[in-house]
């Protein structure tokens, strides 16, 4: 067999091992091991896992990935997103479908300082939902809510989505993140728009009772002071200093994990049995992470040393499709494997291949990035997979809740995310210009 031969029977290999159940890190590993040794011979393929798993994982970079991640853990225990999504609904009451719009920006608020979408359904199902409810909203309007604003979480910095991207197409995490605030802005408009949208012309999916008769708790000046200042504390440690030059990521993951801490015991918060848990928590996501960025270098090298990504390049770019028709596909391509495996697995799989016919097409690699992420995160709302709604149904279990009820919810929110990505496609320049400054 040729190497180019021996390539796409890897892709394929892979892929079948993946629908049996077997892990995807394992899995690319198996295919690259045997894919290399068949290209060149064993005693090649032993050296190049060693300088993959080297090269991978020894870079200063990837002590962002734990310190963001106890971050999240820490803000998600000491409840902050409650906290958040007080100050909001208080500044919206008055406003049409407010509860639902003070979800939106209460999520992109709570995103800029946990950076995991899981963590913020777990959150504001707790939080938000209860509260719509009260007042009238139907559990499928609310629940929608909240998964929708969840993906919000991977896009508005700080995003492990965001960071495993730089990784992988050798791009500066900071200027990743630096993209993600326009596009992440941008959808959180576009999912109010949709909650106005749906709140003037389909009121019976929206409201539960036509009139909300329900008291509002009343915050004093004083209350909403002391709700919003750790937020507040915490956005401009992590992002003034990253964005003011102060800090590089590790350096402002690090002050963001502290200040959480700090939030949380002085909140009493953080029992050690709690703190326990969190540590074991947040080793095992660092790890399964790098585990998985491993496997994909190795991956990506397997598939260069095969010329799979070069003829795919010369296939696209050279025939009538060009450019903008590989985007299309490889987009379509993201959100339909959104409905089967989970967002980092997807962009491991599909990036070692579609990185060199994207740079050799031209694509600004920041801008291609943000559309991958959108696309990626249409996944956690698309069944059959959908894991914010799962991740939902199991944070409220509500025996009278289905988990269509929650993706018929959410299905507002995947159009409105599809409108926002064709918006992104078309204006690239709100994803670059912050990160090209």
């Amino acid at each position: 067999m040729t190497p180019l031969e021996i390539g796409y029977y890897a892709v394929g290999g892979l892929l079948v091992l993946i629908y049996l159940g077997m892990p995807i890190g394992i899995g690319m590993l198996g295919v690259s091991f045997l894919g290399v040794s068949l290209i060149r011979n064993d005693a090649v393929a032993l050296r190049m896992l060693g300088a993959a798993g080297n090269d991978s994982l020894r870079e200063y970079l990837y002590a962002v990935v734990p310190l963001f991640v106890l971050m999240g853990l820490l803000v998600t225990v000491s409840n902050v997103g409650k906290d958040t999504f007080d100050v909001f609904q208080r500044l919206l009451r008055r406003v049409m479908a407010g509860l639902g719009i003070a979800t939106v920006f209460a999520n992109a608020v709570f995103a800029s300082i946990t950076g995991i979408s899981i963590a913020s359904a777990t959150v504001f199902s707790r939080v938000a939902v209860p509260e719509m409810t009260r007042h009238g909203y139907s559990k499928r309007f609310a629940t929608g809510v909240v998964a929708g604003s969840s993906v919000l979480g991977m896009m508005i910095p700080p995003s492990l989505l965001m960071i495993v991207y730089a990784v992988l197409a050798e791009e500066s995490v900071g200027r990743m993140f630096l993209a993600g605030i326009g596009p992440g802005l941008l959808l959180a408009l576009v999912f109010s728009l949709t909650i106005l949208l749906l709140a003037s012309r389909r009121k019976a999916l929206v409201y539960e009772t036509p009139d909300d008769e329900v008291a509002f708790e009343d915050f004093s000046a004083l209350d909403l002071l002391r709700k919003a200042v750790p937020i507040l504390a915490l956005m401009l440690v992590v992002l003034g200093g990253l964005y003011g030059g102060f800090l590089n990521p590790t350096e402002a993951g690090a002050a963001g994990a502290a200040g959480a801490l700090v939030i949380a015991l002085l909140r009493r918060a953080l029992p050690v049995r709690t703190l326990w848990k969190l540590m074991v928590e947040t080793g095992q996501i660092t790890v399964s992470v790098l585990f998985l960025i491993l496997a994909a270098t190795f991956f990506s090298r397997m598939l260069a040393l095969s010329g799979v990504p070069r003829e795919l390049a010369a296939l696209f770019l050279d025939s009538s499709i060009g450019p903008y028709g590989f985007l299309l596909v490889y987009l379509v391509l993201i959100v339909l494997l959104g409905c089967l495996i989970d967002s980092i697995s997807i962009m491991l799989i599909v990036l070692p291949i579609a990185l060199p016919v994207a740079e050799a097409a031209g694509f600004d690699l920041i801008w291609f990035g943000v559309l991958t992420v959108v696309a990626v995160e249409m996944g956690l709302l698309t069944p059959p997979f959908g894991l914010s709604v799962y991740t939902i149904k199991s944070a409220i279990d509500d025996p009278d809740l289905s988990v269509g009820d929650i993706f018929r919810g959410a299905f507002p929110f995947v159009l409105a995310m599809v409108v926002a990505l064709a918006i992104l496609i078309a204006f690239p320049s709100i994803s670059t210009w912050l990160a090209r400054l």
